[in-house]
C-alpha cells in the first residue's frame, strides 16, 4: 500500500497562548465552515488570539475566533465572529470535558492550519500562568538567550586563535 505524504499549511497561529497558558495535551480537530470562511481561511485571514473552546451538549465549539470574511463573498458571506463547530471523536471530548470539569483547565486553540485540503484546528489543554509565572519563563528565556550567544562568541573566538 502507498504511504500517503502530509502537507501541512499554518494558516493561523496564537502564540500569545503560551504566553499566558501551561500548555499540555493538545488534540487536532477537524472544523465545520462554510464555503466562503475556507476561502477566507485559506488566504490567511483567521486570528485566534481571543478564541477558545467548549463542549456544549457533548459537542465542541470553538468560539470567538475571527475569520474575516471573503472579499469576493456577496450577500451570502459568513458573519466574521460566529461559533464554529470542531469534529473530535467522542472519546475525545470525553476527555476534554473531564478536565474543564474536574481540573479546572481551559480549552485554547493554538494555531489553525490546512491538512491534506482540510482545514484543522489544534485545540490544547491550558492553565492560567500568573503574572510571576510569566516573568520566571521570560527570565529563563533570557538566560538562555545570553547563553547562547556566550556559546557563539566562544567558537569565533576559538576560530581566530
Amino acid at each position: 500500500m502507498a504511504t500517503q505524504t502530509e502537507s501541512t499549511k499554518t494558516l493561523s497561529d496564537n502564540r500569545q497562548a503560551g504566553h499566558n497558558y501551561f500548555l499540555t495535551d493538545r488534540y487536532e480537530a477537524g472544523m465545520v465552515l462554510t464555503g466562503t470562511e475556507v476561502k477566507a481561511a485559506k488566504t490567511g485571514k483567521v486570528q485566534l488570539r481571543d478564541a477558545y473552546a467548549t463542549i456544549d451538549k457533548n459537542e465542541a465549539w470553538l468560539c470567538n475566533a475571527h475569520i474575516a470574511e471573503y472579499s469576493h463573498g456577496n450577500r451570502s458571506n459568513h458573519p466574521p465572529v460566529r461559533a464554529r463547530k470542531l469534529l473530535l471523536h467522542r472519546r475525545e471530548i470525553e476527555k476534554l470535558l473531564t478536565a474543564t470539569r474536574e481540573k479546572g483547565l481551559q480549552l485554547i486553540p493554538t494555531r489553525m492550519y490546512l491538512k491534506n485540503g482540510r482545514i484543522k484546528c489544534e485545540i490544547a489543554l491550558a492553565k492560567g500562568k500568573k503574572f510571576h509565572d510569566k516573568r520566571e519563563a521570560e527570565r529563563a528565556r533570557s538566560d538562555e538567550a545570553e547563553a547562547r550567544e556566550a556559546i557563539r562568541a566562544s567558537k569565533v573566538r576559538s576560530s581566530y586563535e
